[in-house]
């Protein structure tokens, strides 16, 4: 029960950064899988069921474009950010700063 618990914690402290994660990750177009493997590698493990949903969510909301391409005799659908993305993600990385040096603080005060 109590693994579960912290599990379910830190599901939830991650969904709060993958936004921020995939725009980050999209200024060169990249397809699901890519994109999935790109997050990986660089620690953040997503499952599909997870992501694709979050970008068609993107999309709809002007944070991305996508373009359907023929590769590898299937099609295949590339996402890039967009301007507004573009826009979005400084103030997103601000806010997210603003966040740490806040928690950082308080979690030092709680262990001294």
């Amino acid at each position: 029960m109590e693994n579960d618990l912290l599990q379910n914690t830190i599901l939830e402290l991650r969904r709060g950064v993958i936004v921020m994660a995939v725009l980050s990750q999209l200024e060169e177009a990249q397809y699901g899988y890519s994109l999935l493997k790109l997050l990986s590698d660089q620690g953040l493990n997503l499952d599909q069921g997870t992501l694709y949903p979050l970008l068609r969510r993107l999309e709809s909301q002007g944070l991305l474009q996508s373009v359907w391409r023929l590769e590898e005799a299937r099609p295949r659908r590339y996402y890039v950010i967009s301007d507004a993305g573009r826009e979005m993600l400084p103030r997103l990385k601000e806010e997210w700063s603003k966040i740490i040096n806040m928690m950082d603080k308080m979690l030092e005060r709680k262990i001294l």
